[in-house]
């Protein structure tokens, strides 16, 4: 196990790496919500418009899974932190080259073609970086600490939320809505170039898992004492060996990406529709990711003394019954009930995220860790989050109500209930009798 010096280098690198591999992946929906429809589909009208852009934003969601598999295969047989290192450099490069797109006016339909092609990429790219991030943590945790280590890799999305909103804050409240569309919408994603920076300097000043390296160091003394070593994808082996664990993993994460993607991109979207300034709506978002920020370790630290399950069975419980209060609250158009709203789903979905990077570590053998919990964390987010945006706007203009979306988050709710009831509770408090040294957690 590394030191408390290590420690806190991978819990810094970990958070860093998460925050600004999802501010990338954020951005683009924040920028679907303010001004996509109008720089590359200003050909239809605004509601089409906005379920074309969201439809892009979708995009990105179908090549998650692609990219757990390849990153997961490659995770497990090469390293934790490669792998990490590699889903930076292209999420930061398909993201600046978004940066730099031309828009329908000055290319036509090429723009919306390229911006999908680039809109896949970032979608592999993080789909191959949760378990990055997620694993260079919770592998050198103190077992007795897995939940709050793991929540430093849980909190990135929140704190991206937060960092993207502020950087459409600064460039919304710094030129008129002419110059956003034509040019300003694009310096969020320029500044994605701190992104391949950060994923250098991963590279550089941090080292794999340590129970990665006794994989490793295993397999090397098999291959020196000539014992046959049965080759199989680590894909493979966890869809044949723990199909269950893998469906387990899509259906809790389940109700988090439907809600947090309907929480930060629908609300932005339905809030201005409904004559909120797009600083005020972005407002609302950022606050409620404050307190999902706060709240996600300190119920992955319950998970720490009470169980994983027991906490996650609540809090998915708690989740699903606040879905309509949540959208009545958006429904009605005031500022101040859509900010209740939002605090609502920030504690709620906190709660139930907080706990989930220890649970899936838990749920998988070392050896296929990397393969299932991508896969099965990305099944999830192309089933859930994925189209959460369009799927909701296309509800409220189909049925008039957004009671239509509280059913849609219900709904979600009752499969990730239903994931987290029939999963085996992972944590044992016994485990920190393990042979693993012992880090004085106080100084990190």
């Amino acid at each position: 196990m590394a030191d408390s010096k290590s420690l806190r280098r991978l819990l810094v690198s970990a958070l860093s790496a998460s925050t600004l591999e999802w501010y990338d992946f954020f951005i683009y929906g924040t920028a679907a919500a303010l001004v996509f429809n109008k720089v590359f589909f200003p050909e239809v009208s605004p509601i089409v418009g906005t379920i074309a852009a969201f439809a892009t934003f979708g995009v990105g969601f179908l090549f998650r899974p692609l990219g757990g598999i390849i990153f997961g295969h490659y995770g497990d047989r090469l390293g934790r932190k490669s792998m990490l290192v590699v889903a930076m450099l292209v999420m930061g490069v398909a993201t600046f080259l978004i940066g730099l797109i031309p828009s329908y006016a000055q290319i036509g339909i090429a723009a919306p073609v390229i911006l999908l092609v680039l809109r896949a990429v970032q979608g592999i790219a993080v789909g191959g970086q949760y378990g990055g991030a997620m694993l260079i943590v919770t592998e050198n945790a103190p077992s007795n600490r897995r939940g709050l280590f793991g929540s430093f890799a849980q909190v990135g999305p929140s704190l991206a939320v937060i960092l993207s909103n502020i950087v459409f804050l600064v460039v919304v409240a710094s030129m008129s809505t002419e110059a956003l569309q034509s040019w300003g919408w694009r310096i969020p994603f320029l500044l994605s170039a701190i992104v391949v920076a950060l994923g250098l300097y991963i590279q550089i000043t941090i080292e794999d898992s340590d129970e990665f390296k006794q994989l490793q160091a295993r397999a090397a003394e098999q291959k020196s004492a000539d014992v046959p070593v049965r080759s199989r994808s680590p894909i493979v082996t966890a869809l044949r060996e723990h199909p269950r664990e893998v469906l387990q993993a899509a259906g809790m994460i389940l109700v988090v990406q439907v809600y947090y993607y309907i929480l930060t991109v629908f609300l932005v979207s339905f809030a201005t529709e409904a004559g909120v300034s797009k600083s005020t709506a972005l407002w609302v978002v950022l606050l409620s990711s404050a307190v999902t920020v706060a709240s996600i370790p300190m119920f992955a630290l319950v998970s720490d003394k009470v169980g994983r399950k027991r906490v996650l069975v609540i809090a998915a419980v708690a989740t699903t019954a606040s879905a309509f209060p949540f959208v009545m609250l958006v429904g009605t158009g005031s500022i101040w009930l859509m900010l209740v709203a939002g605090l609502l789903a920030g504690v709620t979905l906190g709660a139930l995220y907080g706990p989930m990077a220890a649970f899936y570590y838990e749920m998988f053998p070392a050896e296929v860790r990397y393969s299932g919990a991508s896969l099965g964390y990305q099944l999830g987010a192309v089933l859930g989050g994925g189209f959460a945006p369009l799927i909701a706007t296309s509800l409220f203009a189909w049925t008039g109500t957004v009671l239509s979306v509280g059913a849609y988050v219900t709904a979600a709710g009752l499969l990730s209930i239903w994931a987290v009831g029939s999963a085996r509770e992972t944590y044992r408090p016994a485990a920190a009798s393990r042979s693993e040294e012992t880090v004085d957690v106080s100084s990190i």
